[in-house]
């Protein structure tokens, strides 16, 4: 818009507020979390790599990447592109995979109609990583696709024509965090599946031991030993202590084996931190621990405990806790420096939400930051509340970081399938570079909605300038959704229409 116009923009901006309040905020004046779970869901379908099924629900998509694994002559095919690219990155999808789960697990019972969908969701990514954990003896697989190369194309991933590297980690080239988080994905997977197929259950957890003891037996960082620029994309900065303590918390969820139990006690991981993430699992294996200490009275675990609510501590606001390190924005949003802020947005909200459920149940009252005045789940979940509403578009631009979702919303992702035709719209094939000169810098809306993409976010002054090249803010990935779907069907139980 023109500078010249400001009561024009006023006018503007009013009456997108005004349809977004009307059309998407209940009576009881909450948004509407049960629409809002529902599209989170149907992202996932637009991430989808492989042969779609007959009741892709997404239509703009179409197969590909049908012979991924095909360089080592193994399938590797399915799986999630993690998100506007089309390179297949297992650290990451990995850690989608238990977010997931465990949004399932905690709050399946108030997904109501969904957690088919959301079961599906996570089936779609478990399926890949059972082939990357069993098609070679000895050997995990972790990405799939030269990720230098694929990122210096603007290309449909029904179109590309990028060299499709398979890359992976073994006794020689070690990798314990992304074996670690894929252990993790696959037990905490066994779980939800436990009771609606006992099978693959079984065929989960099993795999789930074999990638735990290979992690254990053969450590190493893995973007220390994978090429292809796959460890420059997602380098394990943090380490793979994390991702031990992680797949040991799941594996003792999901056997009940004290040896896991023994094993992340020796860990002695006892970093202090403020952020909870694909690349450091500290603060959700802590608050996973926990589970088993409020609940279950283990004493044993009662560091984790402590460890957890020092993590809360430093994620509230400062005027509730004299040792946070967490930035805000004006208009109330939690806000890192980097690239997708709400990623770290939707994960804390995940681990704030869920630690309060366990205060609750164990009917621990509230804990202290500091001898400041005390911290209680409804401190917790009020704070959770207010994130997930700023992302709905309870925010200063009144505007929804959810692609889909009320009447104003980003509408330029930094997305190569949804920046572009469809193969239904556009047979042609669109090569590399015709994708960056007439899609990537076109300034119009994308062709196709990405329904329930959650988008980067603004900047730490709630700014936003919808831009497809801006990828820090602009590009939706699977794990902002992952954690975001418990937030929205634990709220979505709470405060039904």
């Amino acid at each position: 818009m023109s500078n010249s116009a400001p009561s024009s923009r006023a006018a503007v901006f009013l009456a997108f507020s005004l349809v977004w309040f009307s059309s998407h905020v209940l009576a009881a004046g909450h948004p509407d979390y049960a629409d809002a779970l529902a599209k989170s869901l149907l992202f996932f379908q637009g991430q989808r790599s492989g042969r779609l099924p007959p009741d892709q629900a997404v239509k703009w998509r179409s197969n590909s990447a049908m012979s991924d694994g095909s360089a080592a002559n193994v399938d590797l095919t399915g799986g999630y592109y993690d998100g506007g690219n089309n390179v297949k990155f297992n650290f990451p999808m990995a850690f989608t995979a238990t977010m997931l789960s465990w949004s399932i697990i905690e709050y399946g019972g108030r997904m109501d109609g969904r957690v088919h969908d959301a079961r599906a969701a996570v089936r779609w990514a478990t399926d890949y990583l059972l082939k990357s954990a069993k098609a070679t003896p000895g050997k995990l697989y972790v990405g799939v696709g030269d990720a230098d190369a694929d990122h210096r194309c603007w290309e449909r991933p029904e179109d590309m024509d990028t060299p499709r590297d398979v890359y992976a980690v073994s006794a020689s080239a070690p990798g314990s965090d992304v074996a670690g988080e894929t252990a993790a994905a696959l037990a905490a997977a066994s779980v939800v599946f436990r009771a609606a197929d006992r099978a693959y259950s079984r065929r989960l957890l099993a795999a789930a031991r074999d990638v735990m003891a290979f992690a254990w037996q053969h450590q190493g960082k893995y973007s220390d030993h994978v090429g292809g620029g796959v460890g420059n994309y997602y380098p394990s900065h943090s380490g793979y202590k994390d991702e031990l303590l992680w797949g040991c918390a799941w594996l003792l969820w999901a056997t009940k084996n004290s040896s896991y139990l023994n094993d992340l006690i020796s860990l002695g991981a006892n970093d202090d931190l403020d952020v909870f993430s694909w690349d450091n699992k500290l603060a959700g294996a802590r608050v996973l621990l926990s589970r088993r200490a409020l609940l279950d009275g283990d004493e044993r675990l009662e560091p984790f405990t402590r460890q957890a609510e020092e993590f809360i501590c430093h994620i509230l606001p400062n005027s509730s806790s004299p040792s946070s390190t967490t930035a805000y924005t004006p208009g109330g949003l939690m806000h890192r420096p980097g690239n997708v802020n709400m990623q770290y947005v939707a994960s804390a909200s995940f681990l704030l939400t869920t630690y309060a459920k366990y205060m609750a149940t164990s009917r621990r009252r509230a804990f202290s930051c500091q001898n400041s005045r005390p911290v209680t789940h409804r401190n917790l979940r009020a704070l959770a509340k207010r994130q997930v509403d700023y992302v709905l578009g309870d925010n200063p631009l009144g505007m929804s970081y959810m692609v889909g979702y009320g009447a104003r919303y980003p509408q330029r992702i930094h997305h190569r399938a949804s920046s572009m035709p469809s193969v239904a719209a556009h047979p042609a094939h669109i090569g590399c570079q015709e994708g960056y000169r007439s899609y990537l810098n076109a300034p119009g809306p994308n062709p196709n909605v990405h329904t329930g993409a959650v988008v980067g976010g603004p900047d730490e002054n709630d700014a936003f300038p919808d831009d497809r090249v801006d990828y820090a803010r602009s590009e939706p990935v699977t794990y902002t959704n992952a954690p975001l779907v418990g937030c929205l069907a634990y709220f979505a139980g709470s405060y039904k229409n």
